[in-house]
């Protein structure tokens, strides 16, 4: 190992953290009414809400819920997560009750190329480390249940087959929680007529497992296991669907996600409490933390910041069109995340020449921004933008971009929480606290009785700004087959790349007028949702040619460095 790798830079969002002292997680509980007897503690700075507990606080969900989300991600970097972590200590530091509601880090990206998810500078949620890497376990225990169940399947298939599940029409695949590109398309059962029965097969990432996106989205652990056995698995040499309960392992599934479902409890920095639970993909599932956390911080905290994952256009559309419908909420404010920097990717600047103000590409990628924000006022919720401010900015730069969002009615405000915490973002959090208190019209984009085509259409022409959509033809006649089998009604969950409003990640800005390819759709049955593939999007990811894992190290005193 190089030295030089080891040295920790004192500036690094890990330094940072270490520097602060955190203060016992009871304490962070009292701060919401949480006592003491109601905490699984996992060391004295993190804990699990007991389950009884936290289903009575959720029942009295009565709180502010604002979400945080962002325009269309770059490698330069927009901060959603420092952002919600900033505004929630800026609305602490205003005196008002928060608490902030996070997905928790796959460990995909933290040995990628994205890194944790954590937040950064003076706006990080603590112990970094321990949130970033294996946390409580809840994604073991999820990766757990879901292979559990996909042993059960070629098991049954083994013992004689009971239920006629043709072999070649198993869609259950194998999760783990690492971006490992060899994984996507395996074959199992070699070795042997003791091995089982060969067949091709695959691994998803832990995050896009149907399992985490039923995690997040069940009420109660009866909830969770009833979704859990309407799973279709496969189907019949009729063609007819196979579902989880039939293979009578859904209440052992339940019985390892059982500890897991409790949501977990952490602070920011600042002593700001947040619960963070729950993590799947905005990319491939539907980009929210779980709204067992959320309800529950909602009956605790008069203000709830939370976030959807990657650009409005899929971590907000899934919070609104999915989240939002499923578990009864209704968001109060939305706040639009964007940085120079990014717009000026938008706008065609490559990374390497960010640094030189460019007033004319800011003003061509803030049409990105703009975008947002009117596709968020479709939804009937007042939208505010927060700049996350950089030093290399310049004032006709931040200009341009007050300009583009004054022209359609959208406050614009400076934050600097990455350096300042939550002294940063008061601005933002005076004007979150307004607009929360004022109105709000809610709806979703589309009505649950349109026909799966239409709501895709919906989706694609009003939030991405297709000229029309390429439905593969068998990926139609799937959508034929769920609406027979009784699952119009539900919701679409759109897979599609988050770099682009298009399904070419290469099209940055605001394009419109393509035509959006569909090539094949999967049921979700227990999570209440079609998922949607668009063009190339991946359900398991791969590593970069250096990726993140190789910087990570533990000191002679256990310290872990090089997690950013």
């Amino acid at each position: 190992m190089n030295s030089a790798v080891r040295t920790i830079d004192p500036t690094s969002d890990a330094a940072i953290a270490a520097s602060v002292a955190p203060r016992p997680i009871e304490e962070i509980g009292a701060g919401l009414g949480v006592p003491a007897e109601a905490l699984f503690r996992y060391g004295h700075d993190k804990a699990k809400i007991a389950l009884p507990f936290a289903r009575t606080a959720e029942a009295k969900a009565d709180g502010k819920l604002i979400l945080v989300t962002a325009i269309s991600p770059t490698p330069a970097g927009e901060g959603k997560t420092t952002t919600t972590i900033g505004l929630g200590d800026a609305l602490a530091h205003a005196g008002k009750r928060v608490a902030i509601a996070l997905r928790e880090p796959s460990l995909g990206p933290v040995f990628g190329s994205k890194g944790g998810a954590t937040g950064g500078g003076h706006a990080q949620i603590i112990p970094m480390q321990d949130i970033n890497l294996h946390f409580t376990g809840d994604f073991h225990a999820i990766s757990a249940a879901h292979n559990l169940l996909a042993a059960a399947i070629d098991n049954h298939v083994y013992w004689g087959n009971e239920l006629g599940i043709d072999t070649r029409r198993i869609n259950w695949r194998r999760v783990v929680d690492l971006n490992d590109r060899a994984l996507r398309s395996v074959v199992v059962g070699l070795g042997g007529p003791g091995n089982g029965f060969p067949r091709e097969d695959g691994f998803d990432i832990t995050v896009a497992s149907e399992v985490m996106a039923i995690f997040c989205l069940a009420r109660s652990l009866e909830d969770m296991e009833e979704r859990l056995g309407r799973m279709v698995v496969a189907q019949t040499r009729t063609r007819q669907p196979v579902i989880a309960a039939q293979l009578k392992v859904t209440g052992a599934m339940t019985a390892l996600l059982r500890d897991a479902f409790q949501p977990n409890l952490v602070q920011t920095l600042e002593g700001t409490p947040a619960l963070v639970h729950g993590g799947p993909f905005a990319n491939i599932a539907h980009g929210c933390n779980s709204v067992m956390a959320t309800r529950t911080a909602l009956g605790l905290a008069d203000y709830v910041v939370t976030e959807a994952g990657f650009g409005a256009d899929l971590g907000a559309e899934k919070f609104l069109d999915i989240k939002c419908r499923q578990a009864g909420l209704a968001p109060s404010v939305v706040v639009i995340v964007a940085t120079v920097r990014a717009l000026k990717m938008h706008g065609g600047v490559a990374q390497k020449d960010l640094a030189p103000e460019n007033v004319a590409a800011v003003t061509l990628g803030a049409a990105n921004l703009v975008r947002h924000i009117e596709n968020i006022g479709q939804f009937g919720v007042p939208a505010v933008v927060a700049i996350n401010r950089f030093t290399s900015d310049t004032p006709a730069e931040i200009a341009a971009i007050e300009a583009a969002c004054g022209e359609v009615g959208a406050r614009v405000h400076l934050c600097t929480h990455w350096a300042d915490g939550s002294a940063g973002a008061l601005s933002l959090a005076n004007d979150v606290v307004r607009l929360a208190d004022g109105p709000s019209a809610f709806h979703p984009l589309y009505a649950s009785n349109l026909p799966l085509v239409e709501k895709i259409d919906a989706v694609a022409k009003k939030i991405y700004r297709a000229g029309s959509v390429a439905i593969e033809p068998g990926a139609l006649k799937k959508l034929g087959e769920f609406e027979a089998l009784g699952f119009g009604d539900l919701p679409v969950c759109m897979a599609k790349t988050q770099y682009s409003f298009s399904a070419d990640p290469s099209r940055r800005g605001a394009p419109e007028g393509f035509v959006l390819p569909v090539r094949d759709v999967r049921l979700s049955a227990g999570a209440g949702f079609v998922v949607v593939l668009c063009g190339e999007v991946m359900t398991m990811p791969g590593l970069p040619s250096r990726p993140a894992a190789e910087n990570i190290f533990v000191d002679e005193t256990g310290f872990i460095g090089g997690v950013f």
